[in-house]
């Protein structure tokens, strides 16, 4: 026993030593480099295909805060993604149907680069509203009942969308994109890249730092066991609604810039299937107890899909995800961080017995 923490312990110091800033700090060197090596490489296609796979990687962190930590499956992650998305969408909609007047004049005057990040701090705080309004609805549910309540909250949001004539209801709405960025050789595009990417060091940032706080032991006391977390005086629902707040506020700044990105959003793209799924289904395959799972679980689940899609068909998406899903499942129930974790432990467990 006493070999085995000997072992163990040097690890847990290093990871002791590297403090949330000094983190953030690393995440952004590491986003600086992968940037720069895209941009040495010069194809335009990686920074569409790179933005939804770095999409994917802020929602599978965001449904992590509530669905790994604390326990409450979400499926209603793409109603907070379209929110973000319609919330970009009815503001351009101001600015260009209001142009001459009030509100509108402010907003049409405002260039998109740097209206951009507004409408994601902007989408952020309207996600979280509604996180927190529908935490307050729906927490005191439990197991599959949260779980219907929140795909309920999708399908009364996309029924608003769709009849909606502001925001383009079910025909859909068009918003511009500019082609050139002067500060940046990918143009336009390659700005969203950056903003997703800056995105993702926030989102890992806040998700390591609440894992490694007081928040994060009573997610997982509320994960173990709730019962048993309000009985020791854990203020469990204060804490859920802490979870939906942030869990809906990084789905809803993550799909603030997509109308940008897509061009023409429409009720179907922006509530698809495919974001509910995967927002599921990353964490899962890399792991739902620790950040780094939905961020392996995302790289690799994503980039396999934009192959995919360039190679065979996008219409395998969704039965790529699930032939993945359904095999870790089975073989790797904790996901690939799970599957390290005990290949260490076993490791640990070895050297400790040998003579």
């Amino acid at each position: 026993m006493t070999s085995a923490t000997a072992v163990e312990n040097p690890g847990r110091k290093v990871q002791a030593q590297i403090g949330t800033p000094m983190f953030a700090a690393l995440a952004t060197g590491v986003a600086v480099l992968f940037y720069v090596a895209l941009a040495l490489i010069g194809n335009e296609y990686l920074y569409f295909s790179g933005y939804v796979v770095l999409q994917f990687v802020v929602m599978a962190t965001a449904w992590n805060i509530l669905g790994g930590y604390c326990g409450y499956v979400n499926f209603g992650s793409a109603a907070f993604f379209a929110m973000g998305a319609y919330s970009t969408v009815c503001i351009y909609s101001i600015g260009t149907e209001y142009a001459r007047s009030g509100v509108g004049k402010i907003l049409g005057a405002i260039p998109p680069p740097v209206l951009v990040p507004l409408l994601i701090a902007f989408a952020g705080i309207i996600a979280g509203l509604v996180g927190l309004g529908m935490g307050y609805l729906t927490l005191r549910l439990r197991g599959v009942f949260f779980s219907i309540a929140t795909l309920a909250l999708s399908v009364v949001l996309q029924t608003l969308v769709v009849n909606w004539d502001f925001v383009g209801g079910s025909r859909g709405a068009y918003v511009i994109r500019p082609n050139e960025f002067p500060l940046l050789p990918g143009g336009f595009i390659a700005y969203l890249f950056v903003l997703m990417l800056l995105l993702v060091v926030v989102a890992l940032t806040l998700a390591r730092g609440i894992e490694r706080s007081r928040l994060g032991f009573g997610f997982t006391a509320i994960r173990d066991d709730e019962l048993a977390a309000e009985a020791a005086g854990v203020p469990t629902l204060r804490l859920k609604l802490i979870a939906t707040t942030v869990s809906g506020a990084l789905m809803g700044m993550a799909g603030a810039s997509f109308p940008y990105y897509i061009g023409y959003l429409q009720p179907n793209s922006a509530f698809g299937l495919e974001y509910a799924v995967n927002a599921i289904a990353m964490p899962m395959v890399g792991g739902t107890q620790s950040w780094v799972g939905p961020l392996v679980g995302a790289l690799l689940l994503g980039s396999f899909q934009q192959w995919a899609t360039v190679t065979i068909s996008s219409v395998l998406n969704l039965l790529i995800v699930g032939l993945v899903l359904i095999f870790f499942v089975i073989v790797a129930p904790n996901g690939i961080v799970g599957l390290v974790r005990e290949w260490r432990r076993k490791r640990v467990l070895r050297k400790a017995v040998r003579p």
